[in-house]
């Protein structure tokens, strides 16, 4: 008696599920881990641009040397972004829209204090922050103390804010001779051992802008203080129960975000070497470039999520497409372009970050 031995039936789909199933997985990986999402759109910008340059397309040379020089432009929008992120972690549809305002109010504040009356440079850093740091607060304590919507509150505080800013000096900027001289902060300088080989990077770089991430980095993720911001705005009604001040957890985060405008206040000011009455509302303003990049980077408005690393990647990727748009595009048409783009990625990363959390339940 001789018995058969069947061959298992082949899978159905066979080849083309299981490229259905890498699809999958790949798109899952985009979805859900946004450091990933942000390096391949960052390589199809530098691709896109790169191509267009190659072609004649683009007015002046995108190149490494173009790259690593608006780097200066990230410095201001990349801070506020992280301070967009400490206050939008907290929930509650938590936002900040004066924090270009503050820069203004702050940088007038440093262009006298410093430009004028003459106090020493680090006194005069530490008290444009601590004035930041008040003018947040009294955010916070429109938030958090009155129950007023953030909105509203920083809509009007950017409103009130502004107008200090235009009539303490009568619309006119303080350039005296020592706020002059602060532009050398804002110099590319040459990195040490490896500097011949790479493009120059701006100062401002090194002495802001990484001290800052830094500093937000350790405080969201190794302080306690991070893991009060997550469970807020994650649920501040659970939060409550477990013995957490949520009031005070909110008054906070507005703080720190008027401080971190208020450093910079003193980025713009050595980079305009003037300290300007609209240095953060003229044009656009920084307010919304600063959340389209916090949104971007995977803060989501509903509070609870959002991570450092990825506002980082999401500034570099606003920055070098904007360098690119203004290559791109002549005259006042590429300041229009880099609106429209601005609103689309506003828009876009918000429904990613909604889709991704109702599918997935993260970002």
């Amino acid at each position: 008696m001789t018995t058969t031995t069947s061959s298992p039936a082949p899978a159905p789909g066979g080849a083309a599920d299981e490229r259905e199933s890498l699809a999958a997985r790949l798109l899952r990986t985009l979805l859900t881990q946004r450091l990933a999402l942000l390096a391949v759109l960052i390589a199809v910008v530098l691709a896109v641009m790169f191509s267009l340059d190659a072609a004649g397309r683009l007015s002046a040379s995108y190149n490494f040397d173009y790259m690593s020089a608006v780097l200066i432009n990230a410095v201001p929008l990349t801070m506020l972004a992280l301070a967009e992120l400490v206050v939008i972690l907290t929930g509650r549809g938590a936002i900040d829209l004066s924090v270009g305002s503050i820069v203004s109010l702050a940088g007038m504040f440093f262009g006298f204090s410093y430009g004028v009356w003459g106090w020493p440079l680090p006194v005069a850093l530490v008290a444009t922050v601590l004035a930041g740091a008040v003018l947040g607060g009294f955010n916070g304590f429109l938030v958090a103390g009155l129950g007023f919507p953030p909105l509203i509150a920083t809509l009007a505080t950017y409103y009130g804010y502004w107008s200090i800013a235009l009539t303490v000096n009568d619309q006119r900027p303080v350039n005296t001779e020592p706020i002059q001289g602060l532009y050398s902060l804002s110099r590319s300088v040459e990195l040490p051992l490896i500097g011949p080989y790479v493009p120059l990077v701006p100062g401002g770089v090194f002495l802001f802008l990484l001290p800052t991430v830094v500093a937000v980095w350790l405080l969201v993720s190794r302080f306690l203080y991070g893991r009060k911001l997550y469970a807020v705005g994650t649920n501040d009604v659970a939060s409550m129960w477990a013995g957490l001040d949520v009031r005070r957890t909110r008054a906070w985060a507005f703080i720190i975000s008027g401080a971190i405008s208020g450093l910079v206040a003193v980025v713009t000011v050595s980079q305009f070497a003037s300290a300007r009455p609209d240095a953060g509302t003229a044009g656009n303003g920084m307010a919304l470039p600063a959340i389209t990049i916090a949104v971007l980077g995977g803060v989501a408005i509903t509070g609870g999520i959002g991570r450092v690393a990825g506002v980082v990647g999401a500034a570099l990727l606003v920055v070098w497409l904007d360098a690119g748009i203004l290559l791109l595009f002549a005259g006042n048409i590429a300041s229009q372009v880099q609106l429209l783009a601005l609103g689309l990625i506003l828009i876009g990363a918000a429904l990613l970050n909604g889709v991704t959390s109702r599918r997935y339940g993260t970002t």
